[in-house]
């Protein structure tokens, strides 16, 4: 495994409620600006609580399209880019960096809103060449985050969506989806709706640690609880599984959320693209510096001695022997349980209909 000081990230200062410790330079950054403790500050010096900040944003495309083999859906839309659960682990903190952002702080803090994505979206299904395929909301970052309390662009969405009877999946940690059941559960009545709630860790602890804004284990639970008695059908997903921090919750996780009702599982094992690997190294030293070479010595053994690789069809479960174990103990559970693999809910793409669209004659 490569050297690291694990000593130097503890003189970083952890902002309470948020993941990340530090502001790093993004990839593109033509210049860095490094800060250090020389002993000399006071408390009047102390960073101040960096609250949320939201950046408007013209779009001009709202719905995004993939051909990975690793995902089981081809189009998806992002209500927002950044994301305040502030998850150390996010896959999507490197984004920030085409806006010029560090994927630290700024991308927990400074949160991209698309003003225009309602419109956009009636008119991109309004188009007459216009192809139907399941879209899933918040592909990348939570689309139900804090913010959306007051912005409520997700559930704009969910109504356009809804009056287009448009086919559709929301992937979430926050409990607020249960909001929007009077739109949801009609929906999901028709086979046009279906629901993935992930769940990290049920130890509160760990959690704050972790993922120091999203709702607590319990309280995902009890989503897929009041989801599953409002008709919808949830996944559960199991996600990330990080080495030697919360593997050793897979089964317990599988049971709680089984019990609450989901009807499918699945799990991805953590992944450290671009700058997400120097920043869980350096939150690994802040919060588990007891351990900090063991996970990372176990997450390079899955990832062909690297911290990471981007592969199709290893990407998400990486490979060796503790990938192997992983994958053979959640398919045990999932065997026991009687919980499908994967997301396996099919939605209906047949009852689509175009808003104001004119009746032919005859």
């Amino acid at each position: 495994m490569d050297e690291w000081d694990w000593t130097a990230p503890n003189k970083v200062t952890p902002q309470k409620g948020r993941g990340a410790s530090s502001n790093p330079d993004s990839r593109f950054a033509d210049r860095s600006i490094t800060t250090f403790q020389d002993g000399w500050d006071s408390q009047d010096d102390q960073p101040n609580k960096l609250k949320t900040e939201v950046l408007k944003e013209t779009s001009r495309t709202i719905i995004s399209t993939n051909n990975s083999p690793d995902i089981p859906f081809q189009s998806s839309i992002n209500p927002y880019k950044g994301c305040e659960h502030g998850c150390i682990y996010c896959y999507a903190r490197p984004t920030h960096a085409y806006w010029d952002l560090s994927p630290g702080l700024d991308f927990e803090t400074k949160i991209i809103v698309k003003e225009n994505a309602v419109a956009l979206l009636k008119d991109t299904l309004s188009k007459p060449g216009y192809k139907v395929s399941p879209i899933v909301i918040g592909a990348n970052t939570d689309p139900y985050q804090p913010l959306e309390a007051t912005l409520k662009i997700t559930r704009s969405l969910i109504k356009v969506l809804s009056g287009f009877n448009h086919p559709f999946s929301i992937i979430s940690k926050s409990g607020m989806m249960t909001r929007d059941l009077d739109l949801l559960a009609p929906m999901a009545e028709k086979r046009l709706f279906s629901a993935a709630i992930s769940v990290t860790t049920l130890d509160n602890d760990l959690k704050r640690k972790l993922e120091p804004r999203a709702a607590s284990g319990q309280v995902r639970l009890d989503t897929i609880r009041t989801l599953t008695e409002a008709g919808i059908p949830v996944s559960l997903m199991v996600a990330p599984i990080i080495p030697s921090i919360n593997d050793n919750e897979l089964e317990r996780i599988l049971v709680a959320g089984h019990d609450a009702g989901a009807v499918s599982a699945t799990y991805i094992l953590l992944r450290l693209p671009l700058e997400v690997s120097d920043m869980f190294r350096e939150w690994l030293a802040v919060h588990f510096p007891d351990r900090a070479d063991k996970v990372m010595g176990i997450v390079q053994n899955t990832r062909g001695g690297q911290d990471y690789q981007s592969q199709f069809g290893e990407r998400m479960r990486g490979s060796g022997a503790f990938a192997d174990l992983l994958q053979q103990r959640f398919d045990v559970a999932c065997r026991r349980l009687g919980f499908k693999r994967g997301e396996h809910t099919s939605l209906d793409s047949s009852l689509f209909k175009r808003v104001n669209q004119q009746l032919t004659l005859f």
